[in-house]
């Protein structure tokens, strides 16, 4: 039988000598041995540790917030116990490691040791308002530890990895919000913006498309061009054409497809020019201001015009509107998109429209057969049908918004009986179109003869 007598004699021994060491020598002098010994193991140690704190202060640390995002990614692959929790602005579940849990990563060739440290403690020493509601809470911290000889491209290449990795998906996983203005301010609870429209769906020019989204793509990836050039990070849009050829779903593609917040912005409702730069002042970065129908929300008067405009409480004008989008201010945001949005471009001012403001003028027209396409896909899940050659004809005849098509695509289930519809709905707007061309002509010819006749009579 195993005997135990030597392990309880050391055991008491070591217990009887930490006693005496305790009454016979002062705390300071123990308190500097061991402080001593702490720091001749870490000389001898090769191992180096990074703590990063939730808070700064009162902030939250952006350090600890991208490393808990980061970690999410991680944390059902290397360890045995993870959080989950999803909040109403977030579209997908989040995990998070709990507390004392170890992940392993390796960057480079580099591996690392991340660990979540949480100390419970009286709310009353902690001064975050996030606190006050429960008698205890926690102090949270992570400890990054690796070799120390990989200290430098820790600190240079690996947490500005984690800090960009961590911001992408952030980006990615925000619910779209869509804000309005109640006159000088924006609405203090944006509701989500569910608007499923995306470029996959959008019914336009198939080349017009493309163009659409490369250059939005060149223009998120520019922030160093921008920079370098010296201009603000913002790019103008002015979509243009007639009603119902899909301007505001291309608004809501482009804001689905970028994960942009939507600015729905009402100048009726705006006082004064001031008020317009606190408003745009006011958008988060990476986001989409929208004027719809500048034309005819309020009227902006030009400025080498000497008469006032009188828009009643509007004072907002076109210099102040021009400064607010394009002046020193607009370089306070980044990531700005602009749309201006109208039915008759000629109405337009020219200082609206120049490079800077508008950099892209997008001309959506009547309905074309590469975004007829779209429609019977997105309406009637076909690709091709043996009618599609008859309607392609008669859509290079007839002036169709592509609002009035896909009126006719839910009329009818069947594919073939509404797609036949559709043909005789083109028909007949073909002959109202060629019986108000005959129209037009014959009063043309009428008015000339009337002319004709007039002349002789005074000669």
């Amino acid at each position: 039988m195993f005997d135990t007598k030597p392990i309880v004699s050391a055991m008491a021994s070591i217990v009887l000598m930490r006693t005496i060491t305790n009454e016979l020598i002062p705390h300071e002098v123990l308190n500097i041995f061991q402080s001593a010994l702490h720091h001749l193991s870490r000389h001898f140690s090769a191992q180096f540790t990074i703590v990063i704190e939730e808070f700064q202060g009162r902030a939250r640390n952006q350090v600890f917030e991208a490393a808990q995002i980061y970690l999410g990614t991680k944390a059902t692959v290397s360890v045995e116990r993870v959080k989950v929790n999803k909040s109403e602005d977030h579209k997908n579940l989040s995990f998070n490691i709990d507390k004392n849990e170890e992940v392993s990563d390796n960057f480079e060739g580099i591996s690392v040791k991340w660990k979540l440290i949480c100390i419970e403690v009286d709310s009353s020493r902690i001064q975050h308002s996030d606190y006050d509601s429960s008698p205890l809470s926690e102090i949270r911290s992570y400890e990054l530890t690796f070799h120390k000889k990989h200290k430098n491209k820790i600190f240079d290449s690996y947490l500005p990895y984690v800090m960009d990795i961590a911001k992408k998906i952030k980006q990615g996983d925000m619910a779209i919000k869509i804000h309005s203005n109640y006159y000088d301010s924006w609405s203090s609870e944006p509701p989500k913006f569910n608007h499923p429209m995306s470029f996959n769906t959008l019914a336009i020019d198939e080349e017009l498309q493309r163009e659409i989204v490369d250059d939005l793509d060149k223009f998120v990836r520019a922030r160093e061009f921008y920079r370098r050039t010296g201009k603000a990070w913002k790019r103008g849009y002015l979509l243009y054409g007639p009603p119902g050829t899909g301007k505001s779903s291309l608004i809501a593609a482009m804001a689905n497809y970028l994960n942009y917040d939507i600015y729905d912005l009402d100048l009726t409702t705006v006082g004064d020019n001031r008020g317009l730069r606190e408003m745009i002042l006011g958008m988060s970065n990476r986001s989409i201001l929208v004027i719809e129908d500048i034309d005819c929300t309020i009227n902006l008067q030009n400025r080498e015009d000497e008469e006032v405009v009188n828009n009643e409480h509007n004072k907002v004008t076109l210099s102040g509107l021009l400064n607010a989008v394009d002046g020193l201010w607009s370089c306070c945001k980044e990531e700005h998109i602009i749309v201006f949005t109208t039915n008759h471009k000629e109405r337009l001012d020219p200082a609206l429209l120049r490079p800077g403001r508008m950099d892209k003028q997008i001309h959506l027209s009547y309905c074309n057969f590469s975004a007829f396409k779209q429609l019977a896909t997105n309406y009637l899940c076909i690709t091709e049908h043996e009618l599609y050659e008859k309607i392609e004809v008669l859509l290079g005849e007839v002036k169709i918004t592509p609002a009035e098509i896909a009126e006719e695509l839910t009329k009818d289930a069947d594919a073939t009986e509404c797609l036949q519809d559709l043909i005789n709905f083109l028909q007949a707007k073909k002959m109202i179109m060629v019986e108000r061309i005959k129209r037009v002509k014959k009063i043309s010819k009428k008015n000339i003869i009337i002319k004709s006749i007039s002349k002789q009579r005074r000669d």
